[in-house]
């Protein structure tokens, strides 16, 4: 298992993953799970930005108060899918920057293929956030955290809907140093790679192309 899992078990959270799982859950409904799961799981993917203490005037008396420190944080999602839970997360902080990674899965070998990738030029100086729909084989966050290492990332975090055991393992041989959020862990892949029970194709159930 991976040394640096966390599985947000709020009951909000589960129920809410619980809906998205219905296959009769229409792309409108998803989107809008996926979205309030986003800002769910992002009080603990962000529990430990760091603070500082400033002067403020409050309506009755002069006081210091903390706020967050530094340079504000980075949202990679991988595309396409990964644009459910940024909203929620931006929702939380709204002056984060958004860089994006495009990949998609080849269906035969099931590796990754980068399609786009842009993020912002500082990304060594700002802790990152790379937003996966579903951790299943791992091969699309491995790829991602890679290629954000060589444009200089060093601080990153990994959050997901639902991951897959397959999944967590392969970051853990790869990636340890990533801290891995998600909202609820499965019992494996099928031969296809997809995660089971799960919820099917995140990407084609968030924007109703299947």
């Amino acid at each position: 298992m991976h040394p640096k899992l966390t599985v947000v078990d709020h009951p909000l959270v589960v129920h809410k993953l619980s809906v998205m799982r219905d296959k009769t859950t229409s792309a409108a409904s998803f989107r809008r799970l996926a979205k309030e799961i986003g800002l769910l799981l992002g009080y603990e993917v962000l529990r430990d930005l760091p603070t500082e203490t400033r002067d403020i005037e409050t309506p009755l008396m002069r006081t210091t108060a903390a706020v967050i420190k530094g340079k504000k944080v980075v949202f990679i999602p991988i595309l396409r899918a990964g644009m459910g839970l940024l909203e929620g997360l931006l929702e939380l902080v709204p002056s984060a920057r958004v860089g994006h990674i495009g990949l998609y899965r080849d269906p035969e070998t099931l590796t990754s293929i980068e399609y786009f990738f842009k993020v912002p030029e500082d990304i060594d100086e700002r802790p990152v956030v790379v937003i996966g729909a579903l951790l299943a084989s791992g091969n699309s966050a491995i790829a991602a955290v890679s290629r954000l290492k060589e444009h200089g990332a060093r601080d990153i975090k990994f959050v997901c809907l639902l991951a897959a055991p397959e999944g967590i393992a392969a970051m853990a041989r790869n990636c340890p140093e990533v801290a891995i959020f998600t909202a609820g862990l499965d019992a494996g892949l099928d031969a296809r790679g997809y995660i089971i029970p799960g919820l099917g194709d995140a990407g084609d159930r968030m924007f109703g192309t299947k």
